[in-house]
């Protein structure tokens, strides 16, 4: 399968998560500027409202997808025996792709695309019209990432699922957040504080780059200790390093510094053109290679600097 590009218009950098069960939240939502809505039917809702969360998100659909931000419901896992219900429900063109976990193989999209397929038919929406987002949240998926992120056309983002990932392997978590020697209240301290996590970095790395290579968009895992907004920057900036295009929002306060850290800066910005007049410059002398502020500029550095300009401000453009 050839790689997909990655889309302009389905740039996707904060996910935000909203109860299905609570129509009040949905209702307000609509006033926030995510880069996506996820209504959840899964980990938010207890067994016993998942019915109700199944309807209730799909009467909140159309005031959702007239914000204009995409729109992706995260239905229920294969396992669960809901699926199917879930799907039925809400397919139709007021969303963009559904968001489902414990995917383990390409075998599992192969059997959510074959459910999409067929509610596509039923709504009468053009086949193929809604995407699919998974998670890679076990050893498993991890071991087949890649071969899952390029199993479909429909994945044009994968997210990675910490929590799930950690209960899958054993390993012990910690408090939610970053270790606490290093002084609080300046962002300049952000960049010296290390992931509590080490056993994290190698399956996060692994997502990034099996996106990547699939032509598809990597999400972050949630930072669930949601009123720690130091903590959430330090781990939305080590998951940009890493290869992130956007992380997962828990709570309305966190869709911000996302958007901030996955966002160019004014400051990368400006680098990035005097990158390109450099080498506009020593082109137009026959070099193949020139340096700014002492750096050599090559390229690849040109090639990032033209995709970082090419990049829109704010993260849905649809």
């Amino acid at each position: 399968m050839t790689p997909k590009s990655i889309e302009r218009r389905t740039l996707l950098r904060s996910l935000l998560f909203v109860p299905g069960n609570r129509p009040d939240m949905l209702g307000k939502a609509t006033g926030m500027r995510p880069s996506a809505f996820a209504p959840d039917m899964e980990d938010a809702v207890p067994p016993a409202e998942k019915e109700r969360a199944r309807h209730t998100i799909a009467e909140k659909l159309p005031a959702l997808a007239a914000t204009g931000r995409l729109v992706i419901p995260r239905v229920n896992s294969i396992e669960s025996g809901l699926l199917e219900d879930d799907v039925a429900a809400i397919a139709g063109p007021n969303i963009d792709a559904i968001s489902i976990g414990k995917i383990r193989s390409p075998r599992d999209i192969q059997h959510v695309d074959a459910i999409l397929t067929r509610a596509e038919n039923s709504a009468r929406i053009p086949a193929g019209s809604i995407g699919i987002l998974p998670w890679i949240e076990t050893a498993a998926a991890i071991v087949a990432v890649y071969e899952i992120a390029s199993s479909s056309p429909r994945i044009r983002w994968i997210a990675f699922g910490a929590d799930d990932f950690t209960a899958d392997m054993e390993i012990p978590r910690p408090s939610p957040g970053f270790p606490t020697d290093i002084p609080a209240g300046s962002q300049d301290n952000l960049k010296d504080r290390l992931p509590a996590e080490p056993g994290l970095i190698y399956p996060r790395s692994a997502v990034a780059i099996a996106a990547r290579a699939a032509g598809a968009q990597a999400l972050d895992t949630p930072y669930v200790a949601f009123r720690d907004q130091e903590g959430l920057l330090a781990e939305a900036i080590l998951a940009r390093k890493l290869g992130y295009t956007g992380k997962c929002a828990i709570h309305p306060a966190q869709i911000e510094p996302i958007e901030s850290v996955f966002a160019p800066t004014d400051d990368e910005i400006e680098y990035a053109r005097r990158v390109l007049n450099a080498w506009d410059e020593a082109t137009a002398r026959g070099s193949g290679a020139t340096s700014l502020d002492g750096i050599l500029i090559d390229t690849p550095v040109v090639e990032r600097a033209r995709r970082l300009l090419d990049s829109p401000r704010q993260g849905n453009t649809r």
